[in-house]
């Protein structure tokens, strides 16, 4: 949500979302900058968003802009900062540090935007930073990649898979969330849906928006299947009788499951109920 909108930042309170990323980066002009914090730092302080998880993306520390934004989100406290442009772990460690020394709540997560060349080249490091700051997630920014390196977008994203594929597994790696950049044409409803079934498969968490008629088809395609869910459930009480207790290996409805399959399970049902919760 554009943070100088301030009709966009109150349509949130109603929004069906998991999370609300605040912007004060690239959704908001220089001669508005000032006026877009303020308008941001009045709604967070509100605290109107009920259970969504709110994040506010700041502009980069070496802008005119991103100490005051930081300081002004250390004062309303917010779930997190989306750092953009992000291109190394140190990076992390230097707005951590500067969080801890301004005395911010612990419990304020780092999310790094992906969206350079080099963070992808240095993606390794960057998640790794994760073992000592408060990183909780990663977002990819194509627009900007794309940018970046002059590639095309397609409707397969054939030029930016293997980045895709990279994020995903260092985010995995490092026990990181990871969330699929944005698709620009909110009209497209039928092209918003391919890309989120694409993520999907490559395993992102869920998937950015840029508007609220893209939530619902968001929000259907990264939802467990309910037979999913009902088969996640059966392994989990398979493994939960006396029997199995101390397997390693077991059979659910005909098939050999194993302990694996009872962590993607346990993960599943989360999910579901997450999503039952905030419903």
């Amino acid at each position: 949500m554009p943070g100088a909108n301030t009709r966009a930042l109150e349509k949130a309170q109603a929004l069906p979302a998991d999370t609300l990323i605040l912007d004060l980066e690239d959704a908001v002009a220089p001669e508005a900058k000032a006026g877009a914090r303020q308008a941001v730092q009045e709604a967070v302080s509100a605290k109107n968003y009920g259970s969504r998880e709110v994040l506010i993306r700041i502009n980069s520390l070496d802008s005119a802009w991103g100490h005051h934004d930081l300081a002004m989100a250390v004062a309303v406290e917010p779930d997190g900062l989306l750092l953009p442009k992000i291109t190394s772990g140190d990076q992390l460690r230097q707005v951590d540090a500067l969080l801890d020394k301004a005395g911010a709540d612990p419990g304020m997560g780092l999310w790094a935007m992906i969206e350079m060349p080099r963070a992808v080249i240095d993606i390794r490091e960057i998640a790794a930073a994760a073992q000592d700051t408060r990183l909780r997630g990663l977002v990819m920014g194509l627009n900007d990649l794309a940018l970046e390196t002059g590639a095309l977008t397609t409707p397969d994203r054939a030029a930016f898979q293997a980045a895709l594929m990279m994020v995903v597994m260092a985010a995995r790696a490092w026990g990181l969330l990871v969330i699929d950049g944005v698709y620009n044409d909110f009209r497209d409803d039928p092209g918003l849906a391919r890309e989120c079934e694409q993520g999907r498969v490559f395993g992102f968490d869920g998937k950015s928006l840029i508007h609220p008629a893209q939530i619902e088809t968001a929000n259907r395609i990264f939802a467990p299947d309910p037979a999913d869910v009902a088969h996640a459930r059966a392994i989990i009480d398979a493994f939960a009788l006396p029997e199995n207790q101390g397997k390693g290996v077991i059979q659910v409805a005909g098939k050999m499951t194993e302990l694996l399959h009872l962590q993607q399970a346990r993960r599943l049902v989360a999910i579901s109920e997450a999503i039952s919760g905030a419903a």
